[in-house]
């Protein structure tokens, strides 16, 4: 009997791990992808010789036997990438009104190092931690356990902002501002970002944080190798110009506008609106088209990316958050005279437990209106006002940087810069946005992306489907892969793999 086609558009970590998954389980894979560089946000770049990530910087859940360790090895990832860890004393440090806080690795010792900084509030962080746990817990597919998941707990904290459940649970707002510190590795904005969001984050993180040593282009090699291996085919330069249709399913599709793929079965790793917009059919509702456009697209940002003279900068094995006000929250509102508001700053691992750093990178957030007069050019031919409104932007978020760290500055023999147009042009996000589509608990389901649309055999799959982050992105692979093996299958497959 032949193998059923499977077309997947997209070499991001959801297009190549639902590629893996499927290859395993007997499907003939083919994954498109237009760019010349294959990975999405896992690829690296580099400039005279210095290497710098794009967007997964690290992960957590990663040592023996956690969630995401038990699914890197069921997708043959274990054995082909090296972790460095981050400290775990202070794997987060997150700066606010002229002090430093450290977020410890495990349950216990993050709550004995708040209590240091906060010693009222010993209790309540104790119950901010249950909470953490009992949200993070009740998603069968966040902890691996098949069939026991709680989901009036998890509505619940959906359907609740983070803001909102905080405040009720920790009564000293300096406390419950540094809980929320690292909230650029979500784009947290007060009021509208469920608490389920937080709490996966720091549930993730807490157990465990590492970086790839040598970048996570390791990942994204890795996947590729296996669906090679199991005779699927990833092709760079491919972009699909359209998904083809009859009346009742999807037959294949068409790229470069030319060449015809059949297949099967399509997975779309790419932004909703991209993917519906290669989609000409009656099946797709246009009320369905309008509440997809309509979905407010998280913030996007501005990057620089630094090279430092050789022995000059000490690496740090944590992430390192900055703050010009005593809150994390609203540093998306933010005017030409109060940019930037707040920076992630945090260096790359190039080798094992390196003494210094060679690179790193300080990240703002940034509004595509920013550098909407510049949106019909193209990478690398924008324009000298563009190149000038980069250089100033730089040296503000360099400024910022330099009074947390003095004499930064004086390390840095290059930089280079990335914009919200940047990301749009690399990755297809709407507006350049972080992680694609925003949570907001005023929506309600209407602000979810089904993994399946109403063509019945074209679904969709990376951080738009569930959550962004590594296991944000390979949770929702799971939930795709599911339509074709069951969940019951994939989680028996993952505790074989992990004997």
């Amino acid at each position: 009997m032949s193998k059923k086609k499977v077309v997947i558009i997209g070499s991001g970590l959801g297009g190549l791990s639902c590629g893996v998954i499927l290859s395993k389980n007997g499907y003939e894979v083919t994954v498109l992808e237009q760019a010349p560089q294959l990975g999405g946000c896992l690829q690296c770049f580099s400039r005279k010789g210095a290497k710098f990530e794009t967007g997964m910087h690290f992960v957590g859940s990663a040592s023996e036997g956690q969630t995401l360790d038990r699914i890197m090895q069921y997708l043959g990832i274990k054995d082909d990438v090296e972790l460095s860890p981050l400290d775990k004393d202070g794997y987060e440090v997150i700066a606010l009104g002229g002090r430093e806080y450290q977020f410890a690795n495990g349950r216990d010792a993050f709550i004995e190092k708040m209590t240091s900084y906060f010693p009222d509030q010993h209790s309540n962080l104790i119950k901010y931690f249950d909470l953490v746990e009992k949200v993070a817990g009740a998603s069968s597919l966040h902890s691996l356990k098949y069939a026991e998941s709680d989901v009036a707990v998890s509505m619940e904290y959906q359907l609740r902002s983070i803001d909102e459940v905080i405040n009720e649970v920790i009564t000293d707002p300096t406390l419950a501002h540094v809980l929320v510190g690292n909230l650029p590795l979500y784009a947290a904005e007060r009021g509208k970002t469920p608490f389920s969001t937080h709490a996966f984050i720091m549930d993730f993180y807490n157990q465990s944080a590492y970086r790839f040593v040598g970048g996570s282009e390791v990942v994204a090699f890795s996947l590729i190798k296996t669906i090679r291996e199991y005779g699927g085919q990833v092709l760079k330069r491919h972009k699909v110009t359209r998904i083809v249709c009859d009346e009742s399913h999807a037959i294949g599709v068409e790229v470069n506008s030319e060449k015809f793929f059949p297949a099967d079965y399509i997975i779309s790793d790419a932004h909703p609106m991209r993917t519906l917009e290669l989609i000409d059919s009656k099946m797709i509702r246009p009320a369905f088209r309008t509440r997809i456009k309509s979905l407010p697209q998280s913030i996007g940002c501005f990057s620089v990316y630094l090279d430092f003279k050789k022995d000059a900068v000490p690496y740090m094995n944590y992430n390192y958050y900055g703050y010009r006000d005593n809150t994390p929250w609203d540093c998306e509102q933010y005017d030409e005279t109060s940019w930037p508001k707040g920076y992630l700053y945090m260096h790359f691992c190039q080798q094992p437990n390196p003494k210094y750093a060679s690179t790193g990178v300080v990240v703002s957030y940034m509004h595509m209106q920013d550098v909407a007069k510049w949106k019909d050019t193209k990478v690398g031919r924008r324009g000298e006002d563009y190149e000038k409104f980069k250089q100033h932007k730089a040296n503000l978020l360099l400024d910022s940087l330099e009074r947390n760290f003095p004499g930064i500055r004086k390390s840095i023999q290059n930089y280079y810069t990335s914009t919200p147009l940047t990301y749009r042009d690399y990755t297809g996000a709407e507006n350049g946005g972080m992680y694609g589509v925003a949570k907001d608990v005023s929506l309600g389901s209407a602000g979810r992306i089904p993994h399946k649309t109403k063509i019945p055999n074209v679904f969709q799959t990376g951080q738009n489907i569930n959550s962004h982050g590594m296991l944000g992105v390979l949770v929702g692979t799971i939930v795709t892969c599911s339509e074709f093996l069951t969940a019951e299958k994939i989680y028996h497959q993952i505790i074989e793999a992990n004997k």
